[in-house]
């Protein structure tokens, strides 16, 4: 057995140590440098999608990328994807009126189909989110004094607002940000959740599947009409986390991360490193990210620290993989077999 000097020893422990500790995201940019702002990571595919319709998918973890645009929304702004069991994906566009849509894709986004248009003048999509291939959610800004909720029973193709009375009112420069398809997530077959933000930072909650809904106050920055809460995530315990900032203030160093219970909202330190609009968990391991920067957990999100520089606007995660989508085009891939090496 070779027994290595113990100044040897140290020397190899540290070029190891810096190995491991440079470990970051894989960075690759796709072509026409989209501001990605929507992904999914479902049934062995990676999706993304932003600015100018542009929509691309990967069948091999992220190495590889194929282009699949929504080519009618040359000028639209994707916000959300949702992947279904059946390989159908519903592509959410964003703006005032009727430039928020939703798209259908049958074919793995060869083509695509106008599914749903906003028709009030003063709507503006912001999330959906699904139970199943036939169940789901869409939430978006205020019509008529109360925000927008809808519920399908059929794959999206027919929608039904939730009654404006089953919801609270909303609060004086109360604010729903569109950032990238995280406002509303379901926890379960009863809970669901929205953030909001502005001068109020609040989620509201349902615990009968949407039908009624009540407001949770969120320790969180609040001092502007573009701070409060940007996100809902959820870990691998299907705990509800709330993440958020200020747009306008994204590297400032203020309270950005909630966690959520029917009782009420609880303040966690995750380092006030800035805005954070998405959160994803696999197995205990969690990433928050934002534009400026990501941070990590390794205790299902209850404890957090710094892990990269590298930061992106939405972010999803499969089984095994990581994908984080950003501005010019930006993916970042990370395995999760790389981050338990790490730690």
């Amino acid at each position: 057995m070779l027994r290595l000097p113990t100044i040897a020893l140290s020397i190899l422990t540290v070029l190891c140590s810096t190995k491991v500790l440079a470990l970051d995201w894989q960075i690759q940019s796709l072509p026409n440098t989209p501001s990605l702002r929507a992904s999914s990571a479902n049934f062995g595919q990676l999706w993304v999608a932003g600015t100018q319709g542009q929509v691309y998918k990967s069948l091999d973890a992220g190495n590889t990328w194929q282009a699949v645009a929504i080519s009618s929304e040359a000028e639209g702004d994707i916000r959300d994807l949702q992947q279904f069991a059946d390989g159908s994906v519903l592509a959410m566009t964003v703006g005032p009126g009727q430039s928020s849509r939703l798209y259908r894709s049958t074919d793995g986004g060869l083509s695509w189909q106008l599914w749903l248009q906003n028709e009030q003048a003063e709507g503006f999509f912001n999330s959906i989110d699904f139970w199943d291939q036939s169940q789901g959610l869409l939430f978006g800004d205020p019509v008529d004094g109360f925000y927008v909720v809808m519920k399908t029973a059929d794959g999206g193709k027919s929608w039904r607002r939730i009654p404006k009375v089953q919801l609270p009112a909303i609060l004086d420069k109360e604010a729903a940000f569109a950032a990238s398809g995280n406002t509303l997530k379901i926890q379960d077959k009863d809970n669901v959740w929205i953030a909001t933000g502005g001068f109020s930072a609040s989620a509201y909650h349902s615990d009968d599947g949407g039908e009624h809904w009540q407001r949770v106050s969120l320790p969180i920055h609040q001092l502007g009409q573009t701070g409060g809460a940007y996100a809902i995530g959820l870990n691998s315990k299907n705990e509800v986390f709330a993440l958020g900032g200020d747009f306008q203030d994204r590297p400032g160093k203020y309270p950005n991360l909630a966690k959520l219970t029917a009782q009420g909202a609880q303040r966690l330190d995750a380092g006030e490193r800035g805005l954070r609009t998405a959160m994803a968990c696999i197995e205990a391991i969690c990433l928050a990210t934002g534009k400026t920067g990501t941070d990590i957990s390794y205790d299902h999100g209850m404890s957090w620290q710094a892990f990269s520089e590298q930061g992106f606007y939405t972010l999803a995660a499969d089984k095994q993989t990581f994908v984080g989508a950003g501005h010019d085009g930006r993916v970042g891939i990370l395995n999760l077999s790389q981050l338990k090496a790490q730690r």
